[in-house]
């Protein structure tokens, strides 16, 4: 009595306002029964084995800072754990196979399964286990990297399947729910809300994900975001943690942009995008200024390829591409995403910033050559040499490496300790392509110039990252900047 005569005497409401009150909460509260009951059949849990030497090189990269028995060791960007957390504070031994866990689910009655790439890529076997415990040998009908997508076809007919929603009407805001096996436990139910849309991550250039904070953790890989009404909206992808766990920051993959790789895969076994030949980075507050830009928009041409599509067009490094076919590009991060979508061979308007004035030219837009993402990735690393002055260790690209990236030259950031290149924000994987605008061409060269900066003196680096390409700045403050 005394707590309900505090309640009525805090808020003003009678007693039976008071209840009525809370009932009204309850209500708008949602309810997921029976979206679960009717759609979690096509949810399925996917299982891989990968041999000896795969398993070694995929689940064991080097990742600075974190030891091989940390559980979330190859999660510390994707979240999908080597067949659960390791035993007696060891980690996996490379001698065996390695197994592992995520989710997916069906989009068509006679067996199509969509799942992400960094689940199955390089999997020599690679299961698929309904919600009625039956399960299948998979066959991988394609995958593709760029977007983290691949489709799987199991050998069934009449299975349940999922319904596809428009991820363009999803609202901030709104009610979404996600299904899957986190830590291998079957057909978990998570729920949350759109956090935002559109969300450009790093070397992640053709997906604009969808932010929520529904809970996602390692095994929730791959399997279905649902709407409301019970429509797939989204394939869960990533996680953004410090920990390895989840943190309240998850990401998916639109499903529209599924949709259209896994239609391309049925039909061709591999995924057509376009390109221009080009390297680009945001516009700054300071840069739009310094161009007469109205406000920071578009994306700015650092470098561009010679021969390629955007130098026949007549696409100069320093314009600003603000429109590319009737498009606009708000950010630098919608280009390659618009460019990709392009069918190649196609001519298409472009409207760029230069000296000042817009102009318009068009391009003929070429293919893009298959992914063998960054060169970090193209095979077995060996030893990173010592990190030099500014905390960074490099190495040379291959000849087949420079060919995949389209480049002349520029050095492989192998690893890196604790100094200003990492405050600065560089990061293993990154390509440094040149410095205070001279190219470098070797790991010798890169430290002979770097030495012979002083101190207090700034150097600008332009490194490339995935698809794109930026200048960093940093100023050394000493003989040793680590």
């Amino acid at each position: 009595m005394i707590a309900k005569f505090i309640l009525v005497a805090l808020f003003g409401l009678s007693s039976a306002g008071l209840s009525s009150s809370l009932s009204a909460q309850t209500q708008i509260l949602p309810d997921f029964t029976e979206l679960v009951e009717k759609h979690g059949a096509a949810v399925v849990n996917i299982s891989t084995v990968q041999a000896p030497s795969i398993a070694s090189d995929r689940f064991f990269p080097k990742m600075p800072g974190i030891p091989e028995d940390d559980p979330f060791f190859e999660f510390f960007r994707r979240h999908m754990p080597p067949g659960g957390p390791p035993s007696g504070g060891g980690g996996m031994p490379k001698d065996f196979e390695s197994k592992s866990l995520g989710s997916g689910f069906i989009i068509s009655a006679d067996g199509y399964v969509v799942t992400n790439t960094h689940l199955v890529d390089a999997a020599e076997e690679i299961t698929v286990k309904l919600t009625d415990k039956r399960e299948f040998r998979a066959k991988l009908i394609g995958a593709d990297r760029r977007t983290d997508i691949a489709l799987l076809k199991i050998e069934a007919t009449g299975l349940p399947k999922v319904t596809q929603g428009d991820p363009n009407k999803l609202q901030v805001g709104e009610w979404v729910v996600a299904i899957g096996s986190p830590f291998g436990f079957e057909n978990s139910v998570t729920a949350g809300i759109v956090s935002a849309k559109g969300r450009s991550l790093a070397q992640e250039n053709f997906v604009p994900f969808i932010q929520t904070d529904v809970a996602i953790n390692p095994g929730n890989s791959g399997g279905p975001l649902f709407n409301m009404k019970g429509e797939v909206v989204g394939v869960n992808s990533q996680i953004y943690s410090r920990t390895g766990g989840f943190m309240g920051l998850s990401f998916a993959i639109p499903i529209d942009l599924a949709t259209d790789i896994s239609n391309q895969l049925i039909a061709s076994g591999k995924v057509s995008r376009g390109r221009i030949g080009v390297l680009i980075q945001e516009v700054t507050k300071e840069l739009a200024e310094s161009f007469g830009l109205p406000k920071p928009t578009g994306a700015l041409v650092a470098s561009v390829q010679k021969d390629g599509p955007a130098e026949k067009a007549g696409i100069e490094a320093r314009d600003v591409i603000l429109k590319f076919d009737g498009k606009i590009v708000d950010a630098s991060g919608d280009l390659p995403r618009i460019v990709g979508s392009t069918k190649p061979g196609a001519k298409v308007p472009v409207q760029v910033w230069r000296n000042g004035t817009t102009k318009e030219l068009t391009v003929t837009v070429d293919e893009m050559p298959p992914d063998e993402r960054a060169a970090s990735r193209g095979g077995k690393r060996g030893k990173a040499p010592d990190a030099n002055r500014i905390g960074l260790s490099l190495s040379e690209l291959s000849a087949e490496q420079k060919q995949q990236l389209e480049i002349s030259n520029g050095l492989l950031v192998e690893d890196m300790v604790p100094g200003i290149a990492s405050r600065a924000g560089i990061r293993p994987g990154d390509v440094i392509l040149s410095m205070n605008n001279q190219d470098v061409k070797s790991v010798d060269q890169f430290n002979q110039l770097l030495n012979k900066i002083e101190k207090g003196r700034s150097i600008a680096l332009l490194v490339r990252r995935g698809d794109t390409a930026t200048f960093i700045t940093m100023k050394l403050n000493g003989a040793d900047n680590r």
